[in-house]
């Protein structure tokens, strides 16, 4: 079984029409959504849900108002001020506010706090018109979203083993951080969309950093290429220094908008400009990974 991520140093480059189009025209693949802060291939692959899970984040603090008495001590103790008082004299606990860093159940001298787990979003196993998909929604405010990263991450595995897939596709996160470091995990091969822009190239060199710390192999798209031909052609350069091979260019293309905002994937609307160069990526993407 063999793993395909793709990234993007920020949102907005294409990635996920990118990953759209690879889920139409490969075979015998398990589709994972990483991007779980901001999930969105769903909205291409309209999905049949068939499981449910819940995903728990780190603990938070609870207090039992039958033992509060209102000393404040909690309050005086947390350094995220998650501790307040109601009207009543009884103090309680911001959810939004608390980090479960467990000093306010150490320092309650009624012992009325308590760490509770706490629900912070769902994952889900589904079915789509492309084959099996795993995705996830973080509810808003909740952060430990690497966590659920490798929850979705292991969950497109096992489902690829049972269904003998030999491919899964991962629609990563942006950025750099800790969902994207989760994702990088057991990865095969990285395709990095970009844009030909200044704010592209700085972010396409960050990505590139992060993948090349876990060796893994990668792959560059360079997405509306002919509305900057110049600094389309200073990111290959730069590409061919650093040896990574630019898979693909893909034009800007009215299409593409319009097929993603309808929630459809590109090559089922059918040819444009956009999907055989989309089309021709993925034939080179292939190559490399099959």
């Amino acid at each position: 079984m063999k793993q395909l991520l793709i990234l993007s140093g920020k949102g907005g480059t294409g990635k996920t029409t990118v990953a759209g189009v690879f889920a139409a025209l490969a075979t015998n693949k398990v589709l994972a959504d990483c991007d779980v802060d901001a999930a969105d291939l769903h909205l291409l692959l309209a999905p049949e849900r068939l499981e449910t899970h819940n995903f728990a984040a780190l603990p938070g603090a609870q207090i039992n108002p039958s033992l509060c008495t209102g000393c404040g001590t909690c309050a005086f103790v947390c350094r995220f001020d998650a501790a307040g008082a109601g009207t009543d004299g009884k103090y309680a606990i911001d959810p939004y506010l608390c980090e479960g860093c467990r000093v306010c159940v150490s320092a309650c001298p009624e012992g009325a706090i308590s760490l509770e787990e706490r629900i912070a979003g769902q994952w889900f196993i589904s079915n789509t018109r492309f084959g099996p998909l795993v995705h996830a929604r973080l509810k808003p405010g909740e952060e430990n979203s690497g966590m659920l990263v490798a929850k979705v991450r292991q969950a497109a595995t096992q489902k690829a083993e049972q269904e003998g897939c030999n491919l899964v596709i991962v629609d990563g996160p942006p950025g750099i951080g800790c969902p994207v470091i989760s994702s990088l995990s057991g990865i095969d091969q990285v395709l990095i969309v970009t844009e030909p822009t200044v704010a592209g190239r700085h972010d396409l060199e960050r990505v590139i950093t992060l993948a090349r710390h876990f060796n893994i192999p990668i792959q560059v798209a360079i997405n509306k290429w002919d509305l900057a031909p110049e600094k389309t052609q200073e990111l290959k350069e730069y590409c061919a220094g650093e040896n990574i091979p630019v898979a693909g260019l893909i034009p800007f293309d009215e299409e593409l908008v319009k097929t993603t905002a309808a929630g459809v994937s590109a090559v089922e609307a059918g040819s444009t400009p956009g999907t055989k160069a989309l089309e021709a990526l993925w034939e080179n993407v292939y190559q490399t990974i099959k």
